[in-house]
């Protein structure tokens, strides 16, 4: 195979099939030049006529030689020589280069190889040459190489492939790098393949020095006395030595698989530290850095980073290199390092973000964790130039001025509280010190920032419900009284309704007074709504059908410009409200979305279930995890501004026009969803419309079936006619006496009119120590009791128990500004008594009493 040989023609190139040269000569152009002009003089002296039969006969004789050099050429005899090919330069390179070169035709045979070829084939001379495939035949570690060869050259595709062939005897082996191509683009020459042949062996043994060298730095690395960690620009961990690994407990494979963070490797917010170098274009940057890694397990490792950092010339930061020196020893060997590492660890863990500046406010020192609020304020390592940057402008002039009484020494400097700069709404509270320094020393003050963000937004949602809370209990106080006065009202209305006619002239007046009465009540309502002071009167319910049952009377009120959209979920869960208040829920939400359309829009009512992980998913805001059903009402109207969103629940609060609006539609719905157990949210954005979205508690069924004992026992009292629908009863007279008990003269008066004239026998006291005189000065002989709730000196519930402990089958009806539940708590258990809520007519008045009087 690489038999040295000392015959001259083994050197020489071989070709089988070569172009003929062809040479060329003037001399035999001229002479064939000069003997026609010769021929052309001599027929001219001979005379025309003479002439004409040797003319025709010349060209003739040119007309056949030009025809048979025609067919001669199309059949190849004779061809236009190709000057390329006889180019000496050129054949020269591929006769004489360095690579052995061959050429086979389609049927595999050399046509033409250079020295270099014969030589690496092994041939001894031309006549020995063998293409490619016969060279390696039957070396196992190189035909199927060859074999791939072969294909792709009878396929016309290029192809490369390196073997390693052994040597003779023993010998040593070479790598040879063989090719092949194709001869040409076109479709003859496509069919002839050129192989080349190169030895690579010497650039093979340098790949293998080079290999090996850099496995023993590898080595040499790994072992090392102290750890070396790399991180690409993502954060991930690029490298890790052996050494550290082992100390953070950490298989070395793994860690070489990917997947590990430098977050995963540094305690707390020290990762911030490394990734807040301020970058320079073009420059390396070394920074030593005290910090804690993090082992497998949990543990931390005090130790000191070299960090090395280049930038490229667009400032884009490339993988870092890192040297880790491990302080874990320092304890027991050096005092002082030790104390420095629990100074450097106390520093870099505080929760509070410590930094020094100097007079300009340009930060000269940080810890990790302001290192971490400057790169979620302003991106990587822009805060750390100045601690200015991290404050919004309007409130950077606080901070200013504190550094700037730090830098003239003054002691004892308030606390700043400002508003942070970035794309989110966050406060913090800065503490500036005065630094002692000299010259030297470039420190001004050291700046303590604790983020009050959390404190903030708790202190004002507390705010918003001590005073939603304080309005509600205004607004309940408020609505007890106007019920005294309107119930006044109604009933001398009710007195003058009888005691005209309808021809009387005053009559309409009457009923104008009654249906004015009838709509101050209805506000009234709407304030017990907000406070959750109302009487609710809660039934199982389908969401489905009720809302399907509004969809007419909703249609009317949003009109014919806004298009109504039903989308109801599957297989709703049941829910117990009180129908009446949940329509009117509905309705005015509806209402507002409809004034906030003037120009037609869309209003869409979606119900679905949300089961407990869903709503934990949801995150909002004061809702515990569990199952509901919600009712999203959506429109596309012209949304709500940012800086009123949170005041549209407040009772009074109104963007409408005066006299279009009284400011409680969104309260009493708050109050409604808050009083029947669930939660409301707004979303919002000006211009793109509203959409609201309320949460109510899924019913159980098992937990109906629980409570109906309980409900059994007080049933029959408190299913007493409501105020709104009355039960017609068709005599209300009656027989008995009644210890009527109202703190409110005017009203006890009309009241008591009002029964007498029913056939009542009345006895009137102002307080419940009064009712509790006449009731022992009657010897306990009272039918029935009708007392106001809230009273001076002794309350309805007082009086009960008092009265039923005389009594114990004493009937009594409770007649309330305030809602059941307000006062129902503080009754003992299995109490039964009627609940009659202000503001009533005289018929409703008799009607529950007589109901009262007759039950069993």
């Amino acid at each position: 195979m690489t038999a040295e040989t000392n015959d001259p023609s083994a050197t020489e190139p071989f070709v089988a099939h070569g172009p003929v040269r062809r040479g060329g000569s003037i001399v035999l152009v001229l002479l064939i030049a000069a003997g026609i002009v010769a021929v052309a003089v001599w027929l001219m002296t001979i005379g025309r006529t003479q002439a004409q039969p040797y003319i025709l006969g010349v060209l003739a004789l040119l007309a056949t030689i030009g025809l048979f050099n025609l067919f001669a050429f199309a059949a190849g005899i004779i061809r236009f020589s190709d000057r390329s090919i006889d180019d000496p330069v050129m054949g020269r390179i591929a006769d004489h280069a360095y690579d052995g070169l061959a050429v086979t035709d389609p049927r595999g045979h050399v046509v033409y190889s250079n020295a270099a070829y014969l030589t690496l084939t092994g041939a001894a001379g031309p006549q020995d040459v063998r293409p490619v495939e016969r060279v390696f035949i039957g070396n196992p570690d190189v035909s199927e190489a060859v074999f791939r060869l072969l294909k792709a050259a009878r396929e016309g595709k290029r192809q490369q492939e390196e073997v390693r062939v052994a040597g003779h005897d023993g010998g040593q082996g070479r790598w040879l790098r063989l090719r092949v191509r194709p001869l040409g683009q076109a479709k003859r020459d496509a069919k002839y393949a050129v192989w080349s042949i190169a030895d690579i062996t010497r650039d093979r043994e340098r790949q293998e020095d080079v290999f090996q060298e850099l496995r023993h730095a590898i080595e040499y690395l790994d072992h090392a006395p102290c750890g070396f960690f790399s991180v690409n620009p993502a954060g991930e961990i690029a490298y890790v030595n052996a050494t550290l690994a082992n100390w953070l407990d950490y298989d070395l494979a793994e860690i070489g698989s990917g997947g590990l963070k430098l977050t995963d490797i540094v305690s707390g917010d020290g990762a911030a530290l490394l990734t807040s170098i301020v970058p320079v274009p073009g420059e390396v940057k070394t920074e030593v850095f005290d910090i804690d890694l993090r082992m497998r397990g949990g543990k931390t490792v005090p130790v000191r980073l070299y960090h090395k950092l280049a930038f490229g010339a667009d400032g884009t930061a490339g993988a870092s290199r890192t040297l880790v020196i491990s302080r874990a020893r320092d304890e027991h060997s050096d005092p002082e390092r030790a104390a420095e590492v629990r100074f450097m660890r106390f520093f870099d863990h505080t929760p509070m973000a410590i930094a020094t500046v100097d007079r300009g406010g340009n930060v000269v020192g940080a810890n990790a964790r302001y290192a971490k609020l400057a790169q979620s304020l302003n991106g990587e390592g822009s805060a750390a130039q100045s601690i200015f940057r991290a404050v919004n402008p309007r409130d950077r002039g606080l901070l200013i001025a504190a550094i700037n009484q730090a830098a003239e020494g003054q002691g004892d400097i308030p606390p700043v509280e400002v508003m942070l700069d970035g794309p989110k709404e966050r406060f913090a509270q800065f503490f500036v010190t005065t630094v002692e320094k000299d010259e030297r020393d470039a420190e001004t003050a050291i700046v303590y920032m604790l983020e009050t963000t959390e404190r903030r937004t708790l202190e004002n949602q507390i705010n918003q419900s001590q005073k939603m809370e304080m309005v509600g209990q205004l607004a309940g106080g408020i609505a007890h009284d106007f019920n005294n006065v309107l119930s006044a009202i109604m009933m001398a209305n009710d007195f003058l309704l009888n005691a005209h006619k309808p021809t009387d002239p005053s009559f309409q007046d009457i009923m104008q007074i009654k249906q004015n009465a009838t709509r101050a009540a209805t506000l009234v309502r709407q304030l017990l709504a907000f406070s959750r002071r109302q009487t609710l009167r809660p039934q199982v319910l389908d969401l489905g059908d009720a809302l399907s049952d509004l969809t007419m009377l909703l249609r009317r009120l949003i009109g014919e410009k806004v298009k109504l959209d039903l989308v109801h979920g599957r297989d709703l869960w049941p829910v117990k409200v009180d129908v009446s208040q949940f329509e009117q829920v509905v309705v005015n939400l509806a209402v507002n979305a409809r004034d906030a359309m003037p120009d037609g829009g869309k209003l869409i009512i979606r119900t679905a279930n949300v089961s407990t992980e869903e709503a934990a998913q949801l995150a909002n805001k004061g809702m515990p995890a569990a199952d509901y059903v919600k009712i999203e009402i959506s429109d596309t109207g012209t949304g709500i501004p940012h800086e009123i969103i949170d005041k549209i629940f407040e009772p009074f609060f109104s963007t409408k026009e005066v006299g279009k609006g009284t400011g409680l539609g969104l309260s009493t719905v708050y109050g409604i969803v808050k009083q029947t157990g669930g939660f409301v949210y707004v979303d919002s954005k000006p211009g793109e419309g509203t959409t609201f979205r309320i949460f109510l508690p899924r019913h159980r069924v098992e937990q109906e079936v629980t409570a109906s004992d309980t409900q059994a026992t007080n049933g029959a009292a408190k299913d007493a006619p409501a105020a709104e629908a009355p039960k017609p009863k068709p005599d209300l007279t009656g027989q008995g006496t009644i210890l009527l008990v109202e703190d409110e003269d005017g009203l006890r008066s009309l009241n008591a009119r009002g029964l007498r004239s029913r056939g009542y026998s009345v006895i009137e006291a102002a307080n419940g120590v009064e009712a509790m005189e006449a009731f022992d000065e009657n010897n306990g002989a009272v039918d029935l009791v009708v007392s106001d709730v809230v009273m001076p000196e002794m309350d309805g519930p007082t009086l009960l128990k008092e009265m039923r402990s005389r009594n114990p089958d004493l009937k009594i009806i409770f007649v309330s500004g305030y809602a059941e539940d307000a006062f129902e708590k503080s009754l003992p258990e299995n109490q039964q008594f009627a609940f009659l809520p202000k503001p009533f007519t005289l018929t409703q008045l008799v009607a529950a009493v007589k109901e009262t009087m007759t039950a069993q």
